[in-house]
């Protein structure tokens, strides 16, 4: 379908592509890369399988939009959902239930060989997944597009970020999260959901400044960690967000005390868990409290405000389990799509 042919105000297209819009990949400004991966999912499963779902809510979206103008001219677009990871994530999956099952036990994992196998083999296929979502990226930067992945589980992003590390010099995290996300290789995986901002931290020193929202289940170990950086991490903590907002402070000073925590440059890395349950009720580890999906759109339209560089994001944990998952972190992801585009003046 021909550009100047498509109706932004008629019936949304189930034509294959993200939000109906007529747009091939080199033809895209933003491209969406999909990870269909769950493997160290340490409670509930299902992430890697969000994406179709996610891909037809897409055509429900209307294209009026509250502060980016003549948002169906978007040029956004999702590869394909690679197969082969999905049948390796499948195979995997099945042996990672089993080993997490026998470390939740009390299981001694260094006199059970099967384990040990299972652990080194997933760490060797989440290695071999960043290197390959690096090179992908490498390659769409040099195109001269940007790019966002859409996990999975939040440990699929690295690769992509450090591709960004090599285009930019120095840039800064938003993070929209339950979970601080900074153990060490939790539970033996290396590039586990739960340690993606360690390894970050650890991995790319071009991220100078890492500022955390919603956070709400953290361990001592992470707050040591986050200590330990100083102040590159900075974190608003859900609790205290409330605190302040019963206390009287506006969502607005909150929200651009967090923009202004942030360098010039951007990145952000989006858990859907950092919702209120209700809006996303299938998502691997749910936390009660939360943002609320407004909330959440004001702080966007904070960022965009300030004039802040979006040079990329992601967003991960979307459950495949309820219809309510997918409009869910399909209107996130329509959001997170069309704040990218405007801050680069794509739209």
């Amino acid at each position: 379908m021909a550009t100047q042919d498509f109706d932004p105000n008629g019936v949304g297209l189930r034509n294959g592509n993200l939000f109906g819009l007529p747009v091939l990949e080199n033809q895209a400004d933003l491209v969406v890369i999909p990870i269909p991966w769950d493997v160290t999912a340490s409670y509930g499963k299902g992430t890697a399988y969000c994406h179709e779902n996610i891909l037809n809510a897409s055509s429900q979206i209307d294209y009026y939009h509250p502060f980016v103008q003549e948002t169906w001219q978007a040029k956004v677009y999702m590869a394909p959902v690679s197969k082969a990871w999905q049948d390796i994530n499948h195979e995997l999956n099945v042996r990672s239930k089993k080993y997490i099952d026998f470390l939740e036990q009390g299981g001694d994992l260094e006199n059970n060989a099967e384990h040990l196998e299972t652990l080194q083999d997933i760490n060797e296929a989440t290695e071999h997944l960043r290197q390959n979502l690096f090179e992908k990226s490498l390659d769409l930067l040099a195109q001269g597009k940007m790019l966002a992945v859409l996990g999975g589980e939040h440990a699929v992003p690295l690769g992509a970020i450090q591709a960004l590390a090599t285009k930019h010099e120095h840039f800064g995290i938003l993070q929209i999260d339950a979970h601080a996300d900074l153990r060490q290789a939790y539970e033996g995986f290396t590039h586990s959901h739960a340690s993606i901002f360690y390894n970050v931290l650890q991995a790319v020193p071009a991220v100078k400044k890492l500022v955390q929202v919603g956070i709400r289940d953290i361990c001592q170990a992470e707050i040591d960690f986050a200590q330990s950086q100083g102040a590159r991490v900075q974190t608003f903590y859900d609790y205290a967000l409330h605190r302040d907002l019963m206390q009287g402070k506006t969502w607005q000073n909150i929200a651009q005390s967090i923009v202004q925590a942030l360098p010039d440059k951007v990145y952000i890395s989006f858990d859907i868990d950092g919702l209120q349950p209700s809006d996303c009720p299938s998502t691997g580890t749910p936390v009660p409290g939360g943002l609320s999906y407004n909330q959440v759109l004001f702080l966007f339209e904070e960022l965009l405000k300030s004039g802040k560089q979006i040079i990329g994001f992601d967003l991960c944990e979307v459950g495949s389990k309820t219809e309510w998952d997918a409009v869910v972190g399909m209107r996130v992801l329509w959001q997170l799509s069309m704040l990218t585009l405007a801050s680069a003046k794509k739209v």
